[in-house]
């Protein structure tokens, strides 16, 4: 395992060099542990092998690169002590406060079993026909295509309508009157214009 690491470790490409990043090297695996009796002596010089207490576990030493699987040995202490840091389902944890793990939102998760149950099938309504839809029809617009106004908003046919009686109203009240001329005027025009 030491080998396969010493003999990957190469100069890194690019401005990491520059920047106490210089070389780079396969990982080998992760030690967890509890209590440090010697553990972190005893591997401290192994090339790629990496220590970590079980309190201060890091999700890129857990995970590097974002990939899950690495090979990570627990002490039978740590391994034991990862209830109280975690806590579990019923009990919070004890190290971090308020930690509680998430559980799943669902306790049965084979989904088709559940739908495919008597209990869901005799609520749900019956299937549909199968209606295949056009590739592509042409967009029609609404302002103009009175049809699909109406369509889209059921309600703009009785708008149109109060509109349509609204103009109807309007048009009988400013209907002109014919004028009688008033006697009044009458008599004035006629003393104007007599001989």
């Amino acid at each position: 395992m030491s080998s396969r690491v010493s003999n990957s470790r190469k100069l890194r490409a690019g401005k990491g060099k520059m920047r106490n990043r210089r070389h780079r090297q396969r990982r080998g695996p992760l030690v967890v542990y509890n209590e440090d009796n010697g553990v972190v002596k005893a591997f401290r010089n192994l090339p790629g092998v990496e220590i970590v207490n079980v309190r201060r576990l890091n999700l890129l030493q857990l995970a590097p690169g974002g990939h899950l699987g690495r090979f990570v040995i627990w002490t039978q202490g740590a391994f034991g002590l990862l209830d109280e840091v975690f806590g579990t389902f019923e009990k919070a944890s004890v190290y971090k406060k308020d930690y509680i793990l998430p559980s799943a939102k669902i306790t049965n998760p084979d989904v088709t079993r559940l739908i495919n149950s008597d209990e869901i099938q005799s609520v749900v309504r019956p299937a549909g026909q199968k209606v295949q839809k056009r590739p592509w029809t042409q967009k029609k617009n609404p302002l103009v295509n009175k049809a699909v106004l109406f369509r889209l908003n059921p309600y703009a046919k009785t708008l149109r309508r109060h509109e349509l009686l609204k103009q109807e109203r309007l048009k009988k009240k400013a209907a002109p009157k014919p004028k009688k001329p008033a006697a009044a005027g009458k008599a004035f025009l006629d003393t104007l214009f007599a001989p």
